[in-house]
């Protein structure tokens, strides 16, 4: 069930709407735009280009390339998303689901917190985002990706906004530095007010008076063992499940991949080093398993967990963070839900003691 609950469009300032998402499924796809269009018409249909913001960490969108890749269809998706299921099956033994060890939890938190540190490595491998921009010439749907939408605590309450807009205005563009983390294979939370990065980026909005918009946040070209994504930045996911998938994405796999841990050389394939051994193999016998037999999403999932495993969970070279006028007041500010950070994953030390980041503002006229 999608509810409309706030829109705004006055004075010229981009078509702004935040609807409220009730799952039924753990799982599930929701076309938000259908929703819109039904709701607004041409209020919303006259705009070319949209942009829209999930407020959590297990449901999102995807790209709208990859999307156009799987055709738009919602069978194509829930395949596509099939083969992360089976790579981060439920109750696999997560460090972030013993709740016993979450510290940051009251004893009333436990009794109902979700475990869900499946849906979050999900949203992070299968390239799912925080954001996502579109532009769509007919009536094709835009999936609100949900992973996490039901449990045994209850129902999730989802938030989602949508600004409709013609056009981007590029009002600045810096390299910021973020200091290097001395450990192999890291995750740094950049929300960390310690760090800088945010109160940055907020005045740079402030400066240049965005209201709607959004920081594209880049790593150079040179850059080839670090990504970003946006997430819990949770201690345990992230220096345990994480760095865990990061050091063997096959740690949690179902069936075929725990056998494949325990004995590599009942793997029928030609390879030698079973550190690096095929997955190809392993991963065409998970397409098989769950039934996908579309060759493009075939295609797309060899891709994403090609080899090298250093790229395994489809890491983000770039990510966007929205700016938002929530108020109405005219002025812009970066667009967070509760539990959402942005975060710097690396697979090997920086070179020098820090990371450089492309920051790039863009202000929606």
């Amino acid at each position: 069930m999608i509810l409309v609950n706030r829109h705004t469009n006055s004075g010229g300032a981009p078509f702004h709407a935040t609807l409220q998402i009730k799952p039924t499924f753990r799982v599930g796809l929701y076309d938000v735009r259908r929703r819109l269009r039904e709701e607004f018409k041409s209020d919303f249909t006259r705009y070319s280009k949209e942009f829209y913001i999930s407020d959590h960490t297990t449901a999102g969108y995807l790209d709208q390339r990859l999307v156009e890749l799987l055709e738009h269809d919602s069978v194509n998706i829930r395949d596509y998303l099939k083969v992360f299921q089976q790579l981060f099956p439920p109750d696999a033994g997560y460090i972030h689901d013993k709740l016993n060890l979450r510290t940051e939890l009251s004893d009333q938190q436990r009794a109902v917190e979700p475990l869900n540190a499946d849906s979050h490595l999900m949203f992070m491998g299968g390239g799912l985002r925080n954001c996502a921009s579109y532009e769509l010439p007919g009536n094709e749907p835009v999936w609100f990706v949900e992973l996490d939408g039901v449990h045994s605590g209850g129902t999730r309450s989802r938030r989602t906004t949508v600004i409709a807009y013609n056009g981007e205005e590029d009002v600045a563009r810096v390299q910021l530095q973020v200091a290097g983390s001395p450990h192999s294979i890291d995750a740094q939370n950049l929300r960390d007010p310690r760090i800088g990065l945010i109160s940055q980026l907020q005045r740079l909005a402030q400066e240049h008076q965005v209201s709607f918009g959004r920081f594209d946040l880049s790593l150079p070209a040179n850059e080839r063992h670090a990504g970003l994504t946006v997430n819990e930045y949770e201690t345990l996911l992230m220096t345990h499940d994480l760095r865990d998938v990061l050091k063997n994405p096959l740690r949690f796999m179902a069936r075929i991949g725990k056998e494949a841990i325990q004995a590599p050389l009942a793997i029928p394939t030609k390879a030698l080093n079973y550190a690096q051994y095929d997955a190809v193999q392993i991963f065409n016998e998970i397409v098989d398993r769950v039934g996908v037999r579309r060759s493009v999403v075939e295609l797309l999932v060899n891709r994403a967990l090609a080899i090298p495993f250093a790229h395994f969970l489809r890491m983000k070279r770039e990510i966007s963070l929205p700016v938002l006028d929530r108020r109405g007041e005219g002025i812009g500010e970066i667009g967070w839900g509760t539990y959402q950070s942005p975060i710097l994953v690396q697979w090997k030390v920086a070179g020098g003691p820090t990371r450089t980041l492309n920051v790039k503002l863009v202000r929606f006229v």
